[in-house]
């Protein structure tokens, strides 16, 4: 009986130390966490990976990074997060290209256990992923629409947009925000289609500097008397600004945009863009990754919608909207 006794006490030690070793391999296990951008040479992208890596390497994780080959690249997207999950990664952030055609990925991967949060863009539908954390885009278009409101009082405006692409709920929120902003009746708070009215002239620019200028090229050859252009992102506002200046029209018209990347920020500063809504990346993908290291941890899940804070940035401030100067956009900028 008491070599039994002794028999069953050995057992109950030797479990309790397996669990002990188990418990204290699971704390010091390095969480791992990745981040897939749209394209990993937009500057808004590069900060983005920026403040993951800096946050990743503070709390002691590991980040994977991958990145489609250009924006819009779902198939190298739903590759990243095979590849990840298969490397381990318990929380994937991701800023979706094609919002809808990743779903199924992502799907697979929360089914496999891991945490999944959209950064900057939304998926369709929200619950998709875990957890939003975003700029409201409409939010900042709402912004930059007020001021130029103000800034055009006593004008009758005549308004060329330089969208993203057909269907993108960012393009489509920071569009619909802008003529919200702007005064237009017939937009409320849904983002869920691209409302048109009262604008001369609509474009898609993808982003994209070359595209933007020859949006603009064609917004004149429509309607010379433009004299308010609502760009997307600042590099489509320098695009909209070369336009304008070789048909001699820069003096007379207003350009207003989104993004609050340096080179956007001292465009501001040189009078080639009136005013820009500036978004925060480094915040985005730090929380991100700080979420990812709390859900290693202890389990713990994040949801919903996460604010990451909006301002509009402008050396030309308007009475009633809320602004902040040049400076501040320059210690707050994001890229070259």
């Amino acid at each position: 009986m008491r070599h039994t006794k002794l028999v069953l006490a050995s057992l109950t030690l030797a479990a309790a130390a397996a669990t002990v070793t188990t418990v204290a391999f699971a704390q010091n296990s390095q969480p791992v966490v990745g981040l897939i951008t749209k394209t990993d040479t937009n500057p808004f992208f590069v900060k983005m990976k920026e403040g993951a890596t800096a946050e990743a390497k503070k709390l002691g994780a590991k980040l994977l990074t991958g990145a489609g080959k250009a924006d819009g690249d779902n198939a190298g997207q739903v590759t990243a997060i095979e590849n990840m999950v298969a490397a381990g990664a318990k929380t994937i952030l991701i800023t979706p290209s094609d919002s809808k055609a990743i779903v199924p990925a992502i799907a697979k991967a929360r089914a496999a256990g891991v945490m999944v949060i959209a950064l900057d863009s939304p998926t369709e539908p929200l619950s998709a992923v875990d957890a939003l954390f975003a700029t409201n885009n409409y939010q900042a278009g709402v912004l930059i629409g007020e001021w130029a409101k103000a800034k055009m009082a006593g004008k009758t405006p005549v308004i060329a947009s330089l969208d993203l692409f057909p269907g993108q709920p960012v393009g489509i929120a920071r569009h619909n925000g802008f003529l919200a902003g702007f005064g237009n009746a017939d937009i409320k708070s849904s983002t869920a289609a691209q409302v048109n009215t009262g604008v001369a002239c609509a474009q898609d620019s993808f982003g994209d500097q070359a595209k933007g200028q020859t949006a603009m090229e064609n917004c004149l050859q429509k309607n010379p008397d433009i004299n308010l252009v609502y760009t997307i992102n600042e590099p489509a506002a320098a695009g909209a600004y070369q336009a304008l200046k070789s048909a001699g029209k820069e003096k007379d018209v207003l350009i207003v945009s989104v993004d609050g990347g340096c080179a956007g920020v001292r465009n501001v500063e040189g009078g080639v863009i009136g005013a820009t809504s500036q978004q925060y990346p480094l915040k985005m993908a730090s929380m991100g990754v700080a979420a990812g290291v709390e859900y290693a941890k202890s389990g713990k899940k994040v949801s919903g919608y996460t604010d990451t804070g909006v301002n509009l940035i402008t050396n030309s401030a308007a009475s009633g909207v809320k602004s902040e100067d040049g400076k501040f956009g320059l210690a707050n900028c994001w890229g070259q």
